[in-house]
């Protein structure tokens, strides 16, 4: 008996270890939880979480599911929760659903989402915005329910490579403009709701689906009610401004190929489209026009036979003429493959090369319009007015006239701001909303560019990130140029910093790493989630815009495409920035992402130490930020110096050390050397947890007095 203790005692101690060991949750997963409920303001409701680590799949963390060691469902709907979503929910590989409907969840919807859900339900919260792109790399995708929130602007082109989505739910939101056109592709689409926005155009493009529930009720439509929406088991239409009577005939008949013209070239109508004509039956019409055959109609045929064999023959030719310049053209293309695909990057003329890109981006995959299906079609009238164009811009479209009521006529009161392609004028509509107008200077663009303004604002207004100002609108009429921006009333970061003793707000250091962060977070957005890649080219402190809870918004994003690409004139537009240029651009005019890396490097150097790029009031080895502060970046005594003293001492010795040591990598001279902004992302992020362990730990207000150093973690900043 004794002899089997020793094995019996093994089992038992598996059967312990074993599920102790699959409970443990993929590291991945704990960090996009922890920073979840950090992010929802740390609700009790949410029993078991915790944003320091943990085991949500062995400890049961509430509305938490798993399969192994990975997170695979997310549901804590009608919870209470509020706050937002944080910034790591792409992490979660391996979530297939994530509700979180019924709650109070506000700020915009995060555009890096969980990439393999195949439910997300979002309803009945405060969202804002629009819906992100990346819902459409989302291909596994079988439900999304976004109704009851506070969504706006014209819904994007995002359901092409959702083949897999079942059940669609926009209603109750604050959507503009047409339809797209990718949500006709839907195939397996059950289910759609779009009642209550403020949605305009034509419904044809839903024809197509097999639907058994469709709402479309209290919008903007226009047109007639489609045929086919008979067929719908549960259709709700009511409240547009559909038209009455019968719908207009089908568009003209398109002729079938020339090879079987000459078997019915009689046909004029569209063929089955109307009932067969009175007389008889298909037979008895045959065997009449056999009767009715005479010499006329077989001199008829004859000729027709001849023209198709004529036909035929130099279709051979063509065909033959077209082989051979294909084949020459492959093997040019093959000795210049390098230029294609340096043209095909830029200009978008080759789907397969956008699609190799597609793989190779980061997997959020979130991106713009390739630039080939954005084609500008100018016809102007006599006046100069735009009638009509071809490009497909989510933006709304403003005449001179509305923009000059609502700026009171650009006046002297109502301006804003001045930058590099002209002035900025605060607006303010009939309907009580406010906006930013930049009016463009023609001098800065000439009318030559009228095509690529028109396709600039194409790209500019799918940008979508909460951390960029948004482009609302534009106009393009007698001679003008303008864009709408969301209006953000806080001022600008320099204003902030620079001139704080005017309006006694002073910056702490809690929300500067934050302005850090958010700007990181767009920097990120434009050069690594974007295809192809935007590169801001005037990134300072002065486009940094705060809204009221400081958080910082980018503008002036997608601007560099409107302006020449030659040196010397980008050159003269950057004079004002040159304290944020890199060394390259200084040198050579070369301007690359990793440029903007640079003057991302020197904004931080001024939230670190509230100075001025440049500063000639300083004394001269003080005048130049970089020049001045970079020697010093790693050394804490000198570091201590540097520090804002707007500050007062308020800040963790060992989170401005690797605030600083961020710094350091970005304003390196050689631009291979700086980070990406993905890295510098999850640097500030590691920061910014570090700092909140230290908030917890204080009864400090803001949770970063200096005395606290000592207690925070020790472990070291690395990329």
């Amino acid at each position: 008996m004794p002899s089997l203790l020793p094995p019996l005692l093994l089992v038992a101690l598996l059967i312990i270890l074993v599920p102790l060991l699959e409970a443990v949750t993929d590291g991945t997963d704990v960090q996009a939880l922890g920073v979840l409920y950090g992010s929802l303001n740390n609700p009790p409701q949410l029993s078991g979480w915790r944003s320091d680590g943990g085991d949500p799949c062995g400890e049961s963390w509430k509305g938490v599911s798993c399969a192994g060691s990975a997170v695979t469902s997310i549901q804590v709907s009608g919870l209470a929760l509020n706050g937002t979503l944080g910034y790591l929910l792409s992490n979660l590989f391996s979530l297939r659903t994530f509700d979180i409907s019924d709650n109070d969840i506000h700020d915009g919807i995060p555009y890096q989402l969980p990439p393999n859900l195949t439910h997300l339900n979002l309803a009945s919260n405060s969202f804002t915005g629009n819906v992100p792109y990346s819902i459409s790399t989302m291909n596994s995708l079988i439900y999304f329910n976004a109704s009851h929130n506070s969504l706006s602007q014209s819904i994007g082109d995002l359901f092409l490579n959702l083949e897999n989505l079942s059940d669609l739910d926009l209603s109750f939101n604050s959507f503009t403009g047409d339809l797209p056109t990718s949500m006709g592709s839907l195939s397996n689409l059950s289910s759609l709701y779009l009642q209550d926005n403020q949605l305009t155009g034509q419904v044809n493009i839903l024809t197509n689906l097999d639907l058994t529930d469709l709402n479309i009720a209290n919008n903007h439509f226009t047109g007639w009610i489609p045929q086919e929406f008979k067929s719908i088991p549960n259709l709700v239409v009511d409240g547009n401004s559909f038209s009455n009577g019968p719908a207009p005939p089908p568009p003209p008949f398109t002729p079938p190929p020339p090879q079987r013209q000459h078997k019915h070239h009689n046909r004029s109508q569209p063929p089955s489209s109307s009932p067969p004509q009175s007389g008889g039956s298909p037979s008895d019409q045959e065997q009449r026009s056999k009767r009715s055959l005479g010499a006329g109609s077989i001199v008829g045929i004859v000729l027709g036979s001849i023209l198709g064999v004529t036909c035929a023959t130099l279709a051979i030719i063509i065909c033959v003429r077209n082989l051979l310049n294909s084949r020459k053209d492959s093997h040019s293309n093959a000795r210049n493959s390098s230029g294609v695909l340096a043209v095909g990057a830029d200009k978008g003329i080759n789907k397969e090369l956008q699609e190799q890109k597609l793989k190779s981006a980061p997997k959020t995959n979130l991106k713009p319009p390739p630039s080939d299906i954005v084609v500008a079609e100018k016809a102007y009238g006599k006046n100069g007015s735009v009638r009509r164009s071809k490009v497909p811009i989510t933006a709304t479209s403003y005449t001179v006239a509305a923009l000059q009521i609502a700026t009171n006529n650009f006046s002297q009161e109502n301006l804003v701001g001045e930058g590099s392609l002209g002035r900025v004028y605060k607006a303010e509509f009939s309907n009580g909303k406010v906006f930013a107008i930049k009016k463009i200077d023609s001098a800065a663009v000439s009318l030559q560019e009228e095509d690529n303004f028109l396709e600039a604002v194409s790209n500019m207004s799918r940008l979508r990130h909460p951390n960029i100002t948004t482009l609302a609108g534009y106009c393009v009429e007698h001679g003008q140029r303008l864009l709408v921006y969301e209006y953000i009333g806080n001022g600008t970061l320099h204003d902030m910093l620079h001139f704080a003793d005017n309006s006694g707000r002073i910056l702490t250091w809690n929300a500067r790493v934050k302005v850090a962060l958010g700007t990181a977070r767009a920097l990120e957005y434009l050069h690594e989630v974007c295809l192809p890649s935007i590169v801001h080219r005037n990134f300072k402190s002065a486009n940094i815009l705060l809204d009221e809870e400081l958080s910082p918004r980018l503008s002036d994003c997608g601007l560099a495409a409107l302006t020449p690409n030659t040196e010397r004139q980008v050159s003269t537009q950057m004079i004002g920035s040159f304290g944020y240029s890199a060394p390259e651009f200084a040198m050579s005019g070369v301007y690359t992402v990793k440029s903007d890396v640079y003057s991302f490097g020197v904004v931080m150097l001024e939230l670190l130490t509230g100075r001025k790029p440049l500063d000639s009031s300083r004394p001269r080895l003080e005048q130049s930020l970089v020049r001045w502060a970079t020697p010093q970046l790693h050394d804490i005594d000198s570091l201590s110096k540097m520090v804002d003293p707007a500050l007062n001492g308020i800040y963790p010795a060992k989170s401005l050390s690797r605030f600083a040591d961020i710094i350091a990598l970005c304003v390196q001279s050689e631009p291979e050397f700086r980070p990406p902004m993905s890295e510098v992302v999850q640097a500030l992020v590691r920061l910014m947890q570090r700092a909140s362990v230290v908030r917890r730990s204080s009864n400090d207000e803001l949770g970063f007095p200096a005395k606290l150093s000592e207690h925070e973690p020790t472990t070291e900043m690395s990329f």
